[in-house]
Order: C-alpha cells, then sequence, then structure tokens
C-alpha cells in the first residue's frame, strides 16, 4: 500500500500555541498539486548552412561560427546544445578539426 502523496501539516509549535498561524489557511485546496507548466523553448539560430540541394554545410575558414559551436576550453558543443542533426554534427566536427589542422583554431584553451 502507497503512502499519502503529501506530507499531513504538522499543526503544533510555538506559532500555533501563541495563535501567530491561522489553522484555517491550510485546506484541502492547498494541498492539491500545481498544474504543470507548459515547456517553451526559444528558436536558436541555424549555425550549420545549406546549399542548393538542402545538403549541410560548414566551412572551416569561417572560424568566428566555429568558435561558438565550441567551449571555451576548445571543446565542441553537442548536438543537444548546438541543436543539429547527426549529419550536421559530423560536419562541424570534420570542420573544426580542419580549421584545428590548419592553425585557425587552437587545439587547447591555454592559446585562446
Amino acid at each position: 500500500m502507497r503512502g499519502p502523496l503529501y506530507w499531513p501539516i504538522r499543526r503544533s509549535g510555538p506559532l500555533y500555541g501563541l495563535g501567530l498561524l491561522n489553522h484555517s489557511t491550510h485546506d484541502e485546496e492547498s494541498l492539491k498539486p500545481m498544474p504543470p507548466k507548459p515547456q517553451t523553448r526559444s528558436r536558436r539560430t541555424k549555425i550549420v548552412l545549406r546549399d542548393a540541394k538542402d545538403n549541410p554545410w560548414v566551412d572551416y575558414k569561417n572560424v568566428d561560427e566555429l568558435r561558438r559551436m565550441m567551449t571555451p576550453n576548445g571543446k565542441i558543443y553537442s548536438r543537444k546544445r548546438l541543436g543539429t542533426s547527426a549529419v550536421e554534427q559530423r560536419r562541424v566536427a570534420q570542420a573544426v578539426k580542419r580549421a584545428r589542422f590548419m592553425g585557425l583554431l587552437p587545439y587547447t584553451s591555454g592559446t585562446l
């Protein structure tokens, strides 16, 4: 057998004994759960560009856009954080690796 969803309110103590708290404020209505809040997400701007055939495209020479896809320590943000698909995330990773190899982006945060 499951217990109650909410613990009963303790109606004793120094404040109740002095009459400083009103007993009628804790009725059955106050014990009902709050309705869930609707979850709203903010729309982010798309980081990955598309070509004429609607293929994802990331330019490794565009260092400012690539820095927005990385943490301050130099790690690439996750798909969930960037809002990219799996194919787009692979293109982002490849572009960051190419920029690092060419010396446009640092490998670590020591040179950021």
